[in-house]
């Protein structure tokens, strides 16, 4: 079982990783690259490219590696379930849209501070796609307990969040990470809720209530977030609420087919079956391994 965790990676992902390494390459290469590729607020106007290269330079060794592993494995199990195009377009528009929100959180915290650096502070790194990747094993796979960690898969964007606002306190500068994996884990719950795509019902989102944003949070703040989301629903997401009962999503109060919560719960029970497929998988793999181990052994001898 050892040998298989680290095989089935996606060429995808491994293609993604060999861009974060070769990223950080370049910046070691040539250090006044981060200039263009990484996000400088101040300088994002006129190369308005950083919103989408940033997300893809790493400026550390321990950032790309910590990254390129988790897409590694993260990728192993979302990318079969999602196909190859719908998880390359997530990638794509989480990081577009965590950019973009931390571009909007740096100026904002400039003419609140009046603080410079705000404004030249070379902001880059995979995390924020990296938190939105937790989003989506919370939709897919939420009550599946993690053996190493002991806490169920739902909490782990969550978890992440709360460590990274903690670790904030006691290093410097975390305005270079906290906003963006902030914003990658609210972005990514975004487009999962309101904008994937659904290839079997042509519908988009997820409307269950075990996806709704009060999730996110424990039991006890629910009452006080529910009311709170619910504004910010009707303030993004009422138009789009509108036309789709224009469409005929809805029938005398009733969900059509697929635009129901249980198509939701059918979603997770195929992200659950392919997990056990590809665990099942896995061990085949490592049985075959040690056949033909013993096979050469008792040849050799």
């Amino acid at each position: 079982m050892g040998t298989s965790l680290f095989t089935g990676f996606t060429r995808l992902c491994k293609g993604l990783a060999v861009v974060l390494v070769g990223g950080h390459i370049i910046l070691q290469i040539l250090p006044s690259s981060v200039d263009y590729l990484a996000l400088i607020p101040a300088r994002t106007i006129p190369f308005a490219w950083n919103l989408i290269t940033a997300g893809y330079v790493e400026q550390s060794v321990h950032q790309v590696m910590i990254n390129a592993i988790g897409l590694l494995f993260i990728g192993k199990l979302l990318e079969p379930i999602w196909g190859t195009r719908e998880f390359l377009k997530f990638i794509f528009v989480v990081n577009f849209l965590t950019s973009l929100c931390v571009f909007v959180t740096a100026i904002s915290l400039y003419y609140i501070t009046m603080q410079e650096n705000y404004l030249y502070m070379p902001i880059s790194g995979f995390h924020g796609v990296l938190s939105g990747f937790l989003v989506g094993i919370k939709q897919i796979i939420p009550d599946q307990e993690l053996s190493l960690l002991k806490i169920k898969a739902k909490w782990l964007p969550s978890l992440s969040v709360l460590l990274s606002v903690v670790v904030s306190f006691f290093t410097e500068e975390p305005a270079k990470y906290l906003p963006t994996l902030i914003f990658g884990t609210y972005m990514s719950w975004i487009y999962l809720r309101y904008l994937q795509k659904n290839p079997e019902t042509k519908h988009r989102g997820d409307p269950s209530d075990e996806f709704a944003f009060s999730t996110f949070f424990p039991e006890f703040l629910r009452p006080v977030i529910d009311p709170i989301a619910s504004i910010f629903h009707r303030m993004l997401c009422g138009r789009t609420a509108t036309s789709d009962e224009a469409r005929g999503y809805t029938l005398g109060g009733a969900p059509l087919p697929g635009s129901h919560p249980v198509e939701a719960s059918r979603r997770r029970e195929r992200g659950a079956r392919a997990l056990e497929e590809r665990l099942a998988a896995d061990m085949l793999a490592t049985g075959g391994k040690e056949e033909e181990s013993k096979k050469d052994a008792v040849e050799n001898v």
